[in-house]
């Protein structure tokens, strides 16, 4: 990247989603069909750790398109899981949103910087957004090379902990997507949780749900065929969920799918 970062600010109007869509463009110096394309869901929060400087920061040769999605007000129905909703219904308008990123976003960014093909394609995201960025990409694996996931909102399920039929194994809807999908060897997964991401310990085993669900997650990857070429784990020791946290784990992943 160039010693000095840039963004632009478009707003697209989705006729999927019903309104208009901020995005931050954070721009390469130089804008042809070798540019790698990162799209990171809750846009707006790399505002407040200065992606900029984490950007001009990064040295690398990649020519890196990093595209920050402004959320909706009606977060929780845009970015859970398209094809499942959770147990209160929500994630209900997920698929309208994978919509909106491959029938408007992708092709506006195609038309407005005039890359008929990008390079490779990512996606990352934070807590809801992380699910939901895990999500688009494992269900478009010929879409995508690389997915970041930090302090991911796993413990998405179908069935409320407190129903006594509950059971993690069977009932949380990543999980079991993974467990019933196939198996794309070019594609890598990047999960950061904070060892204070939450205090919540469902099955009362002494690990926060955040570390468990994601380490649980990343054996199902493991059983699936993923081996520790794909998989990068991070936790950070005193690691909240929050801006900060995020903003200090970010340029790891940059390293870890960047810098290979």
């Amino acid at each position: 990247m160039k010693d000095t970062v840039t963004y632009v600010t478009f707003d697209i109007s989705s006729k999927w989603l019903r309104r208009d869509v901020t995005i931050d463009c954070y721009l390469p110096e130089t804008l042809d069909e070798n540019v790698s394309l990162l799209l990171i869901n809750d846009g707006q929060d790399l505002r407040k750790f200065n992606f900029e400087n984490i950007l001009s920061e990064f040295k690398s040769n990649v020519q890196l398109l990093c595209v920050g999605i402004h959320c909706a007000v009606d977060r929780k129905n845009e970015y859970g899981t398209a094809k499942i909703l959770d147990y209160k219904g929500r994630g209900a308008r997920a698929e309208l949103y994978n919509k909106f990123v491959f029938r408007e976003l992708i092709p506006f960014l195609r038309i407005n910087f005039k890359i008929s093909v990008f390079k490779d394609k990512s996606f990352a995201g934070f807590s809801l957004g992380g699910l939901c960025a895990l999500d688009i990409v494992w269900n478009h694996p010929h879409e995508f090379l690389n997915v970041g996931v930090f302090s991911g909102s796993l413990w998405w399920r179908d069935k409320s902990a407190d129903d006594p039929d509950f059971n993690e194994d069977s009932d949380r809807i990543m999980h079991r997507q993974i467990r019933e999908g196939d198996f794309f060897p070019w594609l890598k997964f990047f999960f950061e949780v904070g060892t204070l991401d939450e205090t919540a310990d469902r099955n009362n085993n002494g690990i926060i749900d955040s570390i468990d669900d994601t380490l649980s997650l990343i054996e199902e990857l493991k059983h699936k065929g993923y081996s520790s070429d794909h998989i990068k784990y991070v936790e950070l020791a005193d690691g909240r969920h929050d801006v900060e946290t995020w903003a200090k784990a970010f340029p790891d992943f940059l390293s870890w799918a960047y810098l290979k």
